[in-house]
């Protein structure tokens, strides 16, 4: 069985830095394209990041490019984002999902696995 956890979301205040880390379970991460997705209140989900799961491939929102790094540790089954510059327009639930020998896909309907969702509050 599959499962993606999420942690290290909190409260931060602009300017400031988060790492979210997405510990997955019941899979050879490294056969996986990992993303990460948010979702504020009232809005879709909408696309972060995400990386091809041969980890040649790396695509950012233009909302958090050059804010925003994926990263992976495939031993540790962890991908991670790390998060810079934070601003109040950053603040929803950050997801990760996966899906195997993905492409590293902007489309949410292309992970077939999530994990439950961790919060992220930017205080002005």
């Amino acid at each position: 069985q599959v499962q993606l956890v999420e942690s290290g979301g909190g409260l931060v205040q602009a300017g400031g830095s988060l790492r979210l880390s997405c510990a997955a379970s019941g899979v050879t991460f490294s056969s996986y394209a990992v993303a990460w997705f948010r979702q504020a209140p009232g809005k879709d989900r909408e696309f972060v990041a995400a990386r091809s799961w041969s980890g040649g491939n790396t695509y950012y929102a233009d909302s958090v490019k050059g804010r925003f790094t994926i990263s992976r540790d495939n031993a540790k089954n962890t991908v991670y984002l790390q998060m810079n510059s934070l601003k109040p327009q950053d603040t929803a639930i950050y997801y990760c999902a996966a899906e195997i020998k993905g492409s590293g896909s902007y489309y949410a309907l292309h992970y077939h696995y999530w994990g439950q969702g961790t919060q992220v509050t930017v205080s002005s």
